[in-house]
């Protein structure tokens, strides 16, 4: 490990693990918390797997704690807006925001000029379910792995392309991650949205894209995309034909995208535990396991300092990422 990679662990783990342990200074919960209405803010548009979470977790706190829990989806800036909202929220745990890993290890590396410190300002709660990317290609692709395809990289550098969902996405930079664990060079094209990027996928105008299986389930069943693997080092339990990237030939490829609940810097460790234990129990149930599978993700069961630890982990991993990249934000 580098000099600067050091400095870079050890920064993001002052920064992240103060943030956290510096609530336990900041008082005991009130016992009748929570005693109005909690505000859960989603920093994405309505719509997508952000949307299907938020909704679970909206419906059973409502239940569990006899309070509304109120979904308010505030996109824009990447998802800085609504982050930022809690951030300056009032630090007593009724404002709640469902972030995305970029919002917190992606976001602090590309913006620099932010109102707000995501490590700082934002206390973790609990992380709630991963969807491990996955590597898919058009059809007529001469590559069925990681093998197949590397070696077609090296033979043409820079003409495979892979279409993304914009610049410093998960779908941007788990084709970076790619591309600097295989020593190849390939064609990032950004789009709109994933959406616009899967059309021209099928329509072989880009050659890969890297996504969750949500976004690609009815494709792949319809046979106009093909599965290279799964990012990760173990198959999918819903798609489990699919070879994982130790399977089909780049060991250690691993790129997940996880989601997780935040509250405002400050808050009551007895208020951050409350609210992780109802998380936690409410991704225990078959009903919540059932609708998480549907949807491609799996649920992640953490507490607030094993939360806290990930986000210090994904900052460094996908910081260093960009760096060697240069990918900039214009």
């Amino acid at each position: 490990m580098s000099v600067s990679m050091m400095k870079a662990r050890v920064a993001a783990g002052v920064l992240v693990c103060a943030t956290f342990f510096a609530g336990l200074a900041c008082g005991a919960e009130p016992d009748d918390y929570p005693n109005h209405p909690i505000r859960l803010v989603v920093p994405a548009a309505p719509g997508g797997i952000s949307d299907i979470l938020a909704r679970l977790l909206s419906d059973d706190l409502d239940r569990t704690f006899g309070q509304r829990v109120l979904v308010d989806n505030r996109p824009g800036a990447g998802g800085n807006l609504g982050a930022e909202l809690v951030a300056k929220a009032p630090a007593d745990g009724y404002s709640l925001c469902l972030i995305q890993f970029g919002n917190v290890a992606v976001n602090p590396h590309l913006f620099k000029n932010l109102n707000f410190d995501p490590l700082r300002d934002l206390l973790p709660v609990a992380p709630v379910a991963s969807s491990a990317q996955m590597v898919v290609a058009y059809p007529g692709l001469p590559a069925n792995n990681l093998t197949e395809l590397l070696a077609l990289a090296r033979r043409e550098p820079g003409k495979l392309s892979y279409g993304s969902a914009g610049v410093g996405t998960s779908t941007h930079l788990a084709g970076e991650l790619l591309a600097q664990m295989g020593h190849v060079k390939l064609l990032h094209v950004p789009y709109r949205g994933m959406g616009p990027a899967l059309l021209d996928l099928t329509a072989g105008r880009v050659q890969l894209a890297f996504v969750g299986l949500a976004a690609t389930k009815s494709g792949l069943d319809a046979g106009t995309l093909k599965a290279l693997a799964v990012a990760q080092s173990t198959r999918l339990k819903a798609a489990p034909t699919i070879p994982s990237a130790d399977e089909a030939g780049l060991p250690g490829y691993e790129f997940s995208t996880w989601f997780g609940v935040v509250t405002t810097g400050g808050t009551s460790p007895a208020i951050v535990q409350k609210l992780n234990s109802a998380i936690n129990a409410m991704l225990k149930t078959d009903a919540v396991g059932r609708r998480l599978f549907d949807s491609g993700m799996e649920p992640l069961i953490e507490s607030p300092a094993a939360f806290a630890a990930r986000i210090q982990h994904d900052y460094v991993k996908y910081g260093a990422i960009i760096k060697e990249a240069g990918i900039k934000i214009e």
